[in-house]
């Protein structure tokens, strides 16, 4: 039987009414800022070939990108960010890339490129440095793409966007500008920080971790339904947002990149739990979910 949200997953209008809702509250919540906008959409469409390419779920549907869509207009205080944008952009591009060495410990291009993408998103938030090893533990276990040739081409790739602004400096003769941005790495958390987090934005985070742990659940639980691969996918996702939420909580002052982070990874696994159940609780909770995600953003934007 087929239930609302089974519809809503399989429509072609899905995507296009979640942009248009997407697009009216950013223009409520940030209308100046264009190139914030243009990055969004990119990761947008960039979530869309991640889904499609990888086959994330097991019908056509947009879930993914309307998934994430709908729980980044919960957090539009964050709209106006431009480093957390490009964060977002680079960090969904780097997935997009590594995804596509799974098994292939030869994909040098790949690895390089996929930790490019990192490099740059290190830019504009130093701290993404600390997830490097985590990535390349993932490429290990879920990817089966770690070789010592992958791992040279993942070094190179990452440190190239500093090979090129090490140029400038040099050409300055000022690296104090670098040193200044890598010392943000060992930066921590005081009490204090927790106040510079309102309480929309906390919960939008609860929400979503709600929805990411029954979406990790269900997945786990029908796991045998879907092909290794992507159950090695899923894991991937896994890991990665339970490491963004005790991130988050750890350090609250860094909620702006890390809940895009979060998002990202959480978006798939709540996207196949409402694409592939069709019960009535799941139904009910799928119908109450937008409605919490909407009031959510009316109450964000309320205070904003």
């Amino acid at each position: 039987m087929k239930r609302l949200q089974n519809k809503v997953a399989g429509s072609r209008f899905t995507l296009p009414v979640v942009a248009a809702y997407a697009f009216c509250t950013w223009l409520i919540a940030s209308p100046m800022h264009w190139p914030q906008l243009a990055c969004f959409a990119a990761t947008v469409y960039l979530l869309v070939e991640l889904s499609n390419s990888n086959a994330l779920l097991r019908m056509r549907s947009r879930m993914v990108s309307c998934t994430y869509i709908m729980f980044s207009t919960m957090v539009c205080q964050l709209f106006d960010s431009l480093s957390g944008c490009f964060t977002a952009l680079c960090f969904t591009a780097s997935l997009l890339i590594l995804f596509h060495a799974y098994q292939d410990k030869q994909a040098v291009g790949k690895a390089f490129y996929a930790f490019a993408c990192l490099g740059i998103a290190s830019i504009f938030f130093v701290k993404m440095l600390w997830l490097i090893p985590v990535i390349w533990l993932l490429m290990a276990t879920q990817l089966q793409a770690l070789g010592w040739r992958t791992f040279t081409a993942s070094v190179i790739g990452l440190i190239a966007p500093y090979w090129f602004f090490s140029l400038w400096f040099i050409y300055q003769q000022d690296f104090s500008p670098l040193v200044l941005h890598m010392s943000g790495l060992f930066t921590v958390s005081t009490t204090s920080d927790y106040v510079t987090v309102s309480i929309g934005q906390w919960m939008a985070l609860i929400f979503a971790l709600l929805l990411a742990v029954a979406g990790i659940i269900h997945f786990w639980l029908h796991s045998f339904e879907d092909n290794i691969r992507i159950r090695m996918l899923f894991g991937f996702f896994t890991v990665i947002a339970l490491l963004m939420t005790a991130w988050i909580i750890l350090q609250p002052q860094h909620y702006d990149p890390l809940i895009r982070l979060f998002l990202i990874a959480t978006s798939p696994l709540v996207a196949h739990l409402f694409t592939h159940t069709s019960s009535r609780i799941t139904n009910i909770a799928f119908i109450v979910s937008i409605i919490a995600s909407i009031a959510i953003t009316v109450f964000n934007l309320w205070t904003f």
